[in-house]
């Protein structure tokens, strides 16, 4: 028998779809309406678009996926899977209307349907969600689910399933060696010993929809049970690893010759495809910069740097880039010449920057030159901040996961930068706020969050920050 809460979270993806469809079609009738309603009636050509367009929205959602039924989503996700499917779409539909040269391949239709369609649509989803939301804190949509194993080191995902009923979960109770203070606090009943798993969801007398262990693979035959007894009575049975004891952020798993391998970091740039959009991303958007911005900027301050202060325009200096390799990071010169620009960051009041220096500094204007970087390959637009090689050195020999921020590309602007960790790092803890939040971008990296970044680092950049000395 299938459980009634599977085919209800697949009810909900469906009806998202169906409406997100209609939305579009909708979308289009109105653009139509209003630019041609002159001609009376839709022609037969019409007709045949709204078809394709909505056979192109469905393929690329289906493929990417609707993420609003997930019962611990975030809004970022939400946003996030809406920027890739939307993405796709437009890829799907341009395509489309190019093949079959439609006549209403145009400007002032495209564009409407899909800024208007893509705001109409996120709009929905976020609805949709707190409709969902709602009807699960009234019991409906539930999960009943138990533990087994310890649930001390897995307190985050316990006391959300025990605590927040728009989750969906009604949790049963747990089996432990002994009883948890956690659960005891939340009053989860302690069911028994997991050798005991059996018999005691077999007491339950209700249903149990899926069991979360946390069992080390030494205690293979308690293991094996509680795997057995799920199998047999359609519980779905989810593990979870001891790694996770000491390792707490994302991971991801793999299957090799028929074994499954955990990757402690998951990295959506081992995919071919998303280091193409991102590399794509960077070439326009560095050569927009380049063309556009570069040229002015780089007469104006470039004069003024000449006029202000002997030695050359660009400072260059070798810093850490992808793997550990060193590249050369090119830099509107900031300071006077000195002997400690490769050893020494730069300070609140250091007095090796000039006037024009700072006034970069505080504006960010003196690293533009890196877009020429990012075209070059050294750098993306969006990454961990390169660090002078001296300072990789030293830190990665005091901080254990330092090097993981090396599996991608600096960048000329990060998630940590935007989030109150730029500048001089003086004490340890500085630096170790700073990689976190790296490898959380490392672990978490979209179109969508460069996108916010760029965004946020613009509105720091002409607000102004305490920390951009």
């Amino acid at each position: 028998m299938i459980k009634e809460q599977n085919s209800s979270d697949r009810n909900v993806r469906l009806l998202a779809l169906i409406g997100e469809v209609t939305l579009i079609l909708l979308m289009m009738a109105s653009i139509y309406y209003l630019f041609w309603r002159q001609s009376g009636e839709f022609p037969p050509h019409f007709k045949r678009l709204m078809v394709l367009m909505a056979l192109c929205y469905t393929v690329a959602n289906l493929y990417v996926g609707i993420v609003v039924h997930e019962r611990f989503v975030t809004g970022d996700k939400i946003l996030r899977s809406l920027i890739h499917g939307f993405a796709l779409f437009m890829l799907l539909s341009v395509t489309v209307l190019w093949v079959f040269r439609w006549p209403l391949f145009a400007l002032q239709f495209m564009v409407p349907l899909y800024g208007g369609g893509f705001v109409m649509i996120l709009l929905f989803r976020l609805m949709v969600r707190k409709l969902l939301n709602h009807y699960r804190s009234l019991g409906r949509n539930t999960n009943f689910a138990v533990f087994v194993g310890k649930i001390d080191h897995i307190t985050e995902l316990f006391s959300r399933m025990v605590t927040d009923p728009t989750t969906g979960y009604r949790v049963h109770g747990y089996f432990a060696d002994e009883q948890s203070p956690l659960a005891e606090q939340y009053g989860v009943p302690w069911l028994g010993k997991p050798s005991e798993f059996a018999v005691g969801v077999e007491s339950l007398h209700t249903e149990v929809d899926q069991v979360y262990c946390t069992l080390s693979s030494t205690r293979r035959e308690e293991l094996m049970d509680v795997i057995g007894y799920c199998e047999s009575h359609l519980i779905r049975f989810y593990d979870i690893p001891s790694t996770f004891d000491y390792m707490k952020h994302t991971m991801s798993i793999d299957v090799m010759a028929n074994t499954p391998v955990l990757s402690i970091h998951n990295e959506p740039l081992e995919f071919v495809v998303n280091r193409f959009i991102k590399r794509a991303f960077d070439i326009v958007f560095s050569l927009l910069v380049i063309v556009l911005v570069l040229p002015w900027v780089f007469l104006v301050f470039g004069t003024w740097i000449k006029l202000t202060s002997p030695g050359p325009i660009l400072f260059r200096q070798k810093r850490s880039g992808l793997n550990g390799q060193e590249f050369e990071c090119l830099k509107f010169r900031s300071m006077r010449l000195n002997a400690d620009s490769d050893k020494v960051q730069a300070t609140k009041d250091d007095p090796r920057k000039t006037r024009v220096g700072e006034l970069m500094r505080r504006t960010s204007i003196d690293e533009l030159p890196q877009f020429w970087n990012v075209l070059r390959g050294d750098m993306s637009v969006v990454g961990p901040r390169p660090h002078m090689v001296r300072h990789t050195e030293e830190y990665s020999r005091i901080i254990g996961n330092y090097m993981v921020r090396h599996f991608v590309k600096p960048g000329i602007t990060g998630y940590a930068q935007v989030n109150g960790y730029r500048g001089e790092t003086s004490e340890l803890w500085q630096m170790e706020g700073r990689i976190l939040r790296d490898i959380w971008y490392i672990e978490h990296w979209s179109l969508a969050l460069d996108i916010f970044i760029i965004f946020k680092t613009i509105s720091n950049a002409l607000l102004g920050e305490e920390k951009a000395y």
